[in-house]
Parts: C-alpha cells; sequence; structure tokens
C-alpha cells in the first residue's frame, strides 16, 4: 500500500484504513519508517479539532464501564467517539490480553465508535508508546472526541496529562487510605475527580467520599490556575451522574479554550512529544553503539553483584560511548 491509500483511506473516515495505518504506526519496534512518517505528516493537518480527555484509575474501578456508558451517551449527542485503551503487558512474557472491546460489546460494534487497544509494553505512565500518534490518527479520520484509558498501575500519570485536555481520575467509594500519598499526585493532576458505584449498597459510601475529596481539594494546588476541580459521583453501571460528568469535561474545556490555556497546552505537548521520541532515540542509539554494547554484560554483572557502583557503571559506558564518537569525527576531518 502506498502513502495515497493510508491518508485518503483515514480522511475518509475509513475504520478498516484507519486500523490499518494505526499498525503501520505500532509495527516498528524502533523508529517510525519513512512511509509512516509521511502518512503522519500528511495527516497531522486534519488534526486538532478534538476534545482529547484521559480517564486513569486503579484496576477494577469501572474505567471500562464508564467508557462504554459514557461513549454511548455522547454518540447518541452526535458525537464520533475515539477509544484508546491501553492493556498492561506482562512483565514476565511481554503480552496483552487486549480485551477492552470485549468489555464494551455496545461502543465497539457502534459504527460511530473506533476502539484501539495497544499494549503498552512497559511504558512508564500507563499509556502506550505510539498512543500520542494513534490520536492523531483518529482525529484525522473524523472523531471528534478521543478518550484514552490508561492502565492505572499507580506508575506516572503525568504522561497521560501530557497528551489530553482534560484529566479525569476515577475513584472508588470509600475514600480513607486513598487520600494518602500515592493518591496525593494523582488529585493534583486531575481536571474532574469522579467517585463511581454510586448504586447498590456503596451508593451512601461514595458520597461520603465525596464529601472527603472535596475537603482535601482545598489543601492542593492544582496544575492549572484558577481552576478548582470538581468531585462527581456517579454509578458508570446504571448511568447515573454520566451526563452531569461530560458536562463537567465540557465545562473545564471551555475554561481552557477562553483563558488561552488550551492552546499553550498543546503546545507544551507537541513539545514533549517532540522530546520523548528523541529520548526514546537516544537510548536505543546508545545501547547499539558497539562499545557499549560490547562493555554492557560485563557492567551489569557488576553492578549485579555489587562489585561496582551504578554511578561508576554509567561513566565507563557513557566515557565508551563519547571515546568511539570523537574518534569518528577525527577521522571525518
Amino acid at each position: 500500500m502506498t502513502p495515497d491509500d493510508y491518508v485518503d483511506g483515514v480522511l475518509a473516515g475509513d475504520r478498516a484504513m484507519l486500523a490499518r495505518t494505526i499498525t503501520l504506526i505500532e509495527s516498528v519496534q524502533k523508529d517510525i519508517d519513512p512511509k509512516a512518517r509521511e502518512v503522519l505528516s500528511r495527516l497531522l493537518p486534519h488534526t486538532g479539532q478534538a476534545q482529547r480527555v484521559g480517564i486513569t484509575g486503579v484496576p477494577g474501578v469501572g474505567k471500562s464501564t464508564l467508557i462504554e456508558t459514557l461513549g454511548t451517551q455522547l454518540i447518541e449527542d452526535g458525537h464520533r467517539v475515539a477509544v484508546l485503551a491501553v492493556d498492561p503487558s506482562s512483565s514476565v512474557s511481554g503480552g496483552s490480553i487486549l480485551g477492552d472491546k470485549s468489555r464494551m460489546p455496545t461502543l465497539s460494534n457502534n459504527p460511530e465508535a473506533f476502539i484501539r487497544p495497544s499494549p503498552n509494553a512497559l511504558t512508564p505512565g500507563g499509556v502506550g508508546r505510539r498512543t500520542r500518534e494513534i490520536q492523531l490518527l483518529c482525529e484525522a479520520a473524523g472523531y471528534d472526541i478521543v478518550l484514552v484509558e490508561t492502565v492505572g498501575v499507580g506508575q506516572s500519570e503525568i504522561m497521560v496529562a501530557e497528551m489530553v485536555d482534560s484529566f479525569v481520575a476515577l475513584m472508588l467509594p470509600g475514600a480513607g487510605d486513598e487520600l494518602q500519598g500515592i493518591k496525593k499526585g494523582v488529585l493534583e493532576l486531575a481536571d474532574v475527580i469522579v467517585v463511581n458505584k454510586a448504586d447498590g449498597d456503596t451508593r451512601a459510601r461514595a458520597h461520603s467520599a465525596k464529601r472527603e475529596y472535596d475537603a482535601a481539594l482545598r489543601y492542593l494546588r492544582h496544575r492549572t490556575a484558577n481552576w478548582k476541580p470538581q468531585v462527581q459521583v456517579i454509578s458508570a453501571l446504571t448511568g447515573a451522574g454520566i451526563r452531569e460528568l461530560w458536562q463537567q469535561i465540557e465545562k473545564h474545556f471551555q475554561f481552557l479554550k477562553e483563558s488561552g490555556e488550551l492552546e499553550e497546552r498543546r503546545k507544551w505537548q507537541r513539545q514533549r512529544w517532540m522530546w520523548s521520541l528523541i529520548e526514546e532515540r537516544l537510548v536505543e542509539t546508545f545501547r547499539e553503539h558497539p562499545d557499549v554494547r560490547s562493555r554492557l554484560p560485563a557492567v551489569e554483572e557488576g553492578v549485579l553483584e555489587g562489585k561496582v557502583p551504578a554511578t561508576q557503571a554509567v561513566q565507563d559506558l557513557l566515557e565508551a560511548y563519547s571515546k568511539r564518537r570523537e574518534e569518528s569525527s577525527r577521522d571525518e576531518h
């Protein structure tokens, strides 16, 4: 297939072609190949019009159920919804189940929705390696709302915030210890905080948790000036509170647009995207360097056995890397 085939298919909103284009982007182990780069460059002018929402929370909190209910409602309201569902990869085998479509049966069968499960491939922050690129492809295909579901493994959620407009933190009823340390960082990043499972026996606990989060937020500093996060109580299972939740997300999106923060945030996101790719390539280039590759097993063994401090190991490898580059530079001149 030619770049024209991919570009024309995506712009036509062809879901099958969109999936194939994403595979083209994802399948490359190292840098994106020239064909994929050309496709992405040509589609870039057709991006940026969608509303980007990140949804995080611990496993079992109901992220997939929320997205199923919210996405269906948004489609009924006339939107086209793309869901980037990131599955955790096994630290042992490296594999992922990629079962998000089975957890969103109604949404996955809706022609106005596109669900793409991707392995996080042990990428820090609970997001996939090419999530930013996939998000842009979905926007070029005409999806005006992109929902990014993270792994929710307690790693640095800042990576999610770096690629969305609104960051939603989904919490379980019964705050208690959840207000301590591990959740503080998430609460400071979240633009909207949601207590789920306000149904049945847990309804009262959900409202009690809302009061505790409301109180805790008074002592936390939010990343966006003049924006005060609101705590919403919902039941993703019954749909109670879902419309009010989206109204709050819309309110935040409008706040960003009117204050000029949206454009600044997206500029920063594009810059961060560039640097993340640079960091990725530099690490790969470093590991592939002949002198580094030859010394690495012995150096790692020394660190593992406690014979060599990590600081010394890093210095030795960097010197090996720099020495070869300096010699090559002298030879060229």
